[in-house]
């Protein structure tokens, strides 16, 4: 999931950051309420993780401009010093779908954004423990990939890349999308590190139709994971 978080806070966006990528979303920074705004009317978020106290807005405002202008999705996650009961009502009321008091702590951020995103995307979000599609079983509890119940070698950075695919069946990923959710930060145009580490990763998980996904190339844009049927050819994938 691509999650925007709107917090001023260098030390407390980069603790945001930590945590979202750590359960497999990809986290998308904004130090104020218009970088925000300008970014959300280019793409779509999947869900908002918002400050009240920003640099050129409140929180509380922005939050008004997103359901004004956005409507009912994305959800969106108060995550504020402001501990007055008026205040979780007035951001409740505004339509956020969650009110968290600082400081944040990883496990209840993550728990409450995951229900957060069961409730608003039913249909997309799958087990926090397990993903099963095709041929594959991927466990982010016991960090392993099985195929047809066969268990196979792979490094903690591939898995990372494996989770971050398989939780992204069907959307298109640019490598600067990848990069910021596998590795962190944005590795540079003219690295081939992604790019190896996806071939490689088709090689030792066989990647193909015959176990009911294939890698493909999208021009321009990046690259996509898909549920296919096991009799599919294998056009346009990626090498």
């Amino acid at each position: 999931m691509r999650i925007a978080s709107v917090e001023d806070d260098e030390d407390q966006a980069e603790m945001i950051r930590q945590i979202l990528t750590g359960i497999g979303h990809v986290c998308e920074g904004f130090a104020s309420g218009a970088t925000f705004m300008a970014a959300a009317r280019r793409e779509p978020y999947d869900l908002v993780v918002l400050d009240w106290q920003l640099p050129d807005m409140s929180g509380l405002d922005l939050l008004r401009w997103v359901r004004n202008e956005l409507g009912d999705l994305p959800p969106v996650l108060f995550v504020t010093n402001r501990t007055l009961e008026d205040d979780m009502v007035r951001a409740i009321e505004a339509g956020a779908d969650d009110y968290m008091v600082k400081p944040v702590r990883a496990g209840e951020m993550g728990a409450r954004i995951q229900a957060i995103l069961r409730r608003a995307l039913p249909d997309v979000t799958r087990s926090e423990d397990l993903i099963q599609i095709g041929s594959y079983s991927i466990s982010t509890r016991s960090q392993t990939v099985r195929i047809h119940g066969d268990l196979v070698s792979i490094s903690p950075r591939e898995f990372d890349l494996v989770l971050f695919l398989f939780r992204n069946v069907g959307k298109t990923l640019n490598r600067e999308t990848v990069e910021k959710a596998v590795w962190g930060r944005q590795i540079g145009r003219d690295s081939r590190t992604v790019d190896t580490h996806l071939s490689r990763l088709r090689v030792k998980l066989a990647l193909r139709p015959e176990n009911g996904v294939k890698l493909v190339s999208v021009y321009g844009k990046g690259f996509r994971l898909e549920c296919v049927d096991s009799n599919e050819s294998e056009v346009g994938v990626v090498e």
